[in-house]
């Protein structure tokens, strides 16, 4: 018993395990050996490449593709058209596929419309990329990177709203959680795992 939606007009090759209650919608390829999780919803016009890893609950919207050496963990959302990249110095008339640099997107990050996230930089858990930014480098848990390239630009709260850091402590007026900034790094201080960097 099939407990995943496919539309019609999607193809999803053999060797692909999808879980349950995940829906891909419209015009999408997932390619062999690939890994999605449950609960997550892709959008219109996304290529999955073979043995990509998607977590549980991740959300990715419309001409999304996410490359071979891209490990996207559970409760990510992936804004409209942001791209990976695989290589860092493409050419047509060289092959480099022995030179992915791998890309982990974190637990809970928001990649924003239109971003590109450079390959073989990481995207902390709950950090949030701006729309039309540019990541050329780490982005830390909880940090709000914005612009080309893309830089800090202050912090935000599981719950995506911005954080203000007084004395290294903070706590979200939407939903009370409290954070600790540590040498650059944002812990949950109160309910809930404490994000870490790598």
């Amino acid at each position: 018993m099939v407990d995943y939606f496919v539309h019609p007009s999607s193809v999803v090759d053999d060797g692909v395990e999808i879980g349950a209650g995940t829906k891909i919608w419209f015009f999408n390829h997932v390619q062999g050996g690939s890994k999605i999780g449950e609960r997550c919803i892709l959008g219109q016009n996304i290529n999955v490449d073979g043995h990509v890893v998607i977590g549980n609950g991740v959300k990715i919207q419309n001409n999304v593709s996410v490359y071979k050496g891209v490990t996207i963990e559970d409760d990510v959302f992936l804004g409209p058209s942001c791209v990976f990249t695989n290589v860092l110095n493409p050419r047509a008339h060289v092959e480099r596929k022995t030179e992915f640099l791998p890309t982990l997107v974190g637990r809970g990050a928001t990649v924003g419309a239109n971003s590109t996230i450079i390959c073989g930089h990481d995207l902390g858990a709950y950090c949030m990329v701006g729309a039309g930014a540019v990541v050329t480098s780490h982005v830390a848990p909880h940090a709000l990177v914005v612009g080309v390239p893309a830089r800090h630009h202050g912090w935000v709260c599981r719950c995506g709203e911005r954080i203000e850091f007084e004395g290294g402590q903070a706590a979200c007026a939407t939903c009370g959680d409290a954070y600790t900034l540590q040498d650059g790094q944002v812990s949950l201080r109160a309910g809930g795992d404490a994000a870490t960097g790598r």
